[in-house]
């Protein structure tokens, strides 16, 4: 699979953009476990332009990021070609454009998947931010606004049409946010479409190696994109690539290993952020970490209220004593 010039192997894995999840030290880790393509938290091009200083911090990447997109998104044309040129001179891969972000205080402002109300107008800014930069263009959409408007396989050509390199469906409408199943069926009807000639990447509730396997087989998906079930469990991707070349699951991590791997994030989130933002930041991670593991509660209240970074890789080092002990217990 290739976006634009970039070539991706084949059944390329990609981390979708969370907002306050895929800050540059998630991205390390994800990166590390095999994804494939990754990209920044979204921008709000409405910010970009007011050189809000949270947006510019979300341009910045690293050159073992590579490839990664940017993604913007916002619902006035002007002010996304001008994001969409603020975004090229960070020099990322690609650039991506967010039509797919279900929260009210988005989609109500007719930006994100509020657009699948306008598809005219998404495909206006979709063409003008095409035209306005060198980089590959991307989208990243919803089936459609709800039931009664399930646009996305007429969408997904004339989006082609505007000069786009590849194209992600979430297999859900706005109006069901996250909830219920997602439905790929229409993301199997595009990738159909004799007319559709660039990648197709689909995306919802693949929480598993299994899951992920059948959406290229049944579906014919050119990419996969996993989002949440990565919180928490960044090694999915190489779970996921392992069966995909074995056919075999990837034995489980132990707890020995997730220590060392949360002190890895922990290091590199400290690095990019400092040491208090770093650490505040980090505590959502860590607890996700470790919640499987049993009387765990009193150690997840440490983890989550201790802001010294010595003191936390103390914390650390005392779940993989303690734990570790009882892993190799149970498997005797």
């Amino acid at each position: 699979m290739n976006i634009g010039d970039i070539e991706l192997g084949e059944r390329p894995l990609f981390l979708a953009p969370m907002e306050d999840v895929t800050d540059a030290s998630f991205r390390y880790i994800c990166k590390e476990f095999g994804a494939d393509v990754m990209y920044t938290e979204f921008v709000s091009s409405d910010g970009l332009i007011r050189d809000a200083r949270k947006s510019l911090e979300k341009l910045k990447t690293f050159p073992y990021e590579r490839p990664i997109g940017i993604q913007i998104y916002g619902h006035i044309p002007e002010a996304m070609v001008e994001a969409a040129k603020m975004a090229e001179e960070a020099a990322p891969s690609f650039i991506d454009i967010n039509f797919g972000c279900p929260v009210n205080k988005i989609a109500n402002r007719g930006a994100g998947s509020g657009m699948m109300r306008y598809p005219e107008k998404m495909l206006d800014i979709t063409k003008r931010v095409v035209e306005a930069v060198k980089l590959p263009v991307t989208v990243k959409t919803r089936l459609g606004w709800d039931d009664n408007s399930k646009i996305i396989v007429e969408l997904a050509e004339k989006l082609q049409d505007t000069g786009i390199k590849a194209l992600t469906v979430h297999g859900r409408t706005r109006a069901q946010l996250y909830k219920g199943e997602a439905d790929w069926t229409l993301i199997g009807e595009i990738k159909r479409n004799p007319r559709m000639t660039i990648p197709i990447i689909g995306n919802g509730d693949i929480t598993s190696d299994i899951q992920a396997k059948e959406a290229f087989d049944r579906y014919g998906v050119d990419g996969v994109m996993i989002g949440r079930a990565t919180y928490g469990r960044p090694w999915i991707f190489r779970e996921v690539r392992h069966y995909l070349e074995t056919g075999e699951p990837m034995e489980p991590l132990t707890i020995a290993e997730k220590v060392d791997l949360a002190k890895r994030h922990l290091l590199k989130s400290v690095e990019v952020k400092g040491e208090r933002t770093g650490v505040l930041e980090m505590r959502r991670h860590l607890s996700a970490y470790f919640k499987s593991l049993p009387d765990f509660k009193a150690i997840r209240m440490k983890l989550v209220t201790e802001d010294n970074y010595l003191d936390l890789l103390n914390i650390l080092d005392y779940i993989k004593e303690r734990y570790t002990s009882d892993e190799n217990r149970d498997n005797r």
